[in-house]
């Protein structure tokens, strides 16, 4: 009598959930932020602490913001699957986005609402970088699943705004500076690159409706 197939062995179980490897991304990555923070308040950077501090948040999130973007495009093309990590890389741009953006009106500018106004009036950039807050706050807080449930078919219409998010930072980083700064246009060029990459046709598609 032929004996029976053995049973396939088990698949061992990831050490952690996807939620908690997610929440570990997360808290890894705040690290800079504590980093800055904490050397601000020691004296370690410089003389103008709050001005690193306000920089250094803001080049963070337009960092978080093209990583989330690079995700898709690795899967795509390079078969580099990091769609899970892809949610809090968002909302690390958000948290960054909202620590710049903390650190302009209540550090910075200490809630002084008639300087606040005419750095708005006098300042473009200004208005580039809180349209493109706004986008991230929205998105962050579509992020979850009871929101995706909620929203239904709207919410992948909705986290399009992504991408008009990305162009709205890029130019606020371009134009931010009084004199010639390269790094805010090398920014722009991968921005650039990473949203082209969207209007590459998917071969996949096309042989899966052939």
């Amino acid at each position: 009598m032929p004996s029976s197939p053995s049973p396939s062995p088990r698949r061992k179980r990831a050490r952690f959930s996807p939620v908690t490897r997610q929440v570990f991304l997360y808290l890894f990555f705040l690290f800079p932020a504590v980093l800055d923070i904490a050397q601000g308040m020691t004296g370690a950077l410089g003389p103008n602490p709050v001005s690193v501090c306000l920089h250094d948040f803001g080049r963070y999130a337009f960092r978080f913001l093209l990583a989330s973007l690079v995700v898709t495009p690795l899967k795509r093309f390079l078969g580099v699957d990091i769609m899970l990590y892809r949610r809090p890389l968002g909302l690390l741009a958000f948290t960054y986005a909202a620590l710049h953006v903390f650190f302009y009106v209540v550090v910075a500018r200490q809630l002084d609402m008639h300087v606040l106004w005419k750095d708005f009036t006098s300042r473009p950039f200004l208005t580039f970088g809180i349209l493109t807050f706004i986008i991230l706050a929205v998105l962050a807080a579509t992020s979850t699943r009871r929101a995706i449930r909620a929203l239904g078919r709207k919410w992948a219409q909705l986290h399009k705004l992504v991408y008009v998010a990305m162009v709205l930072a890029s130019i606020h980083y371009s134009i931010a500076f009084k004199t010639w700064h390269v790094e805010p246009f090398i920014y722009a060029a991968l921005a650039l690159f990473v949203l082209a990459l969207r209007l590459v046709p998917n071969r996949n598609k096309r042989k899966v409706g052939t």
